[in-house]
């Protein structure tokens, strides 16, 4: 039933329940596989500079999703992870509708509180936009 789960992260507590719950699932069907996708705004960019000058951004960002690679590795399910740089509601919506997936799987909350109270949840977008199913995980 589910071959390609898209699993949207940013290394929040919510993310990381979603990711448990989107590696569940694939555990239960064979030859599923699961995207997990991060992507960098153009805010969180600038701040990880800032806060990081003279470190290597590729890895800093590899060690946010660390616990969640582990955790795919130990379910022993086939995945990969994808950079996307882009506001993060539209921006996975726009691959959730450009590739094939069964299901997107998204943590209720993430790690801006600001664009939540602002500008909506990206859980809400993503929800509301993309054409396939979408399980929020609180």
């Amino acid at each position: 039933m589910y071959e390609n789960i898209l699993l949207a992260t940013d290394g929040s507590e919510h993310s990381i329940r979603a990711a448990d719950h989107a590696f569940n699932l694939a555990t239960l069907y064979s030859n599923t596989k699961v995207t997990i996708i991060y992507v960098i705004s153009d805010a969180s960019a600038k701040e990880d500079v800032i806060h990081n000058w003279g470190k290597d951004m590729k890895q800093i960002r590899k060690e946010k999703l660390l616990l969640i690679e582990q955790k795919a590795r130990h379910a022993r399910i086939e995945y990969e992870i994808v950079f996307l740089h882009g506001e993060p509601g539209p921006t996975i919506v726009q691959y959730a509708n450009e590739k094939v997936f069964n299901l997107v799987v998204v943590g209720s909350r993430g790690l801006n509180t600001l664009q939540e109270m602002v500008l909506g949840s990206v859980s809400h977008k993503v929800a509301k936009h993309v054409h396939c199913p979408v399980l929020i995980i609180k």
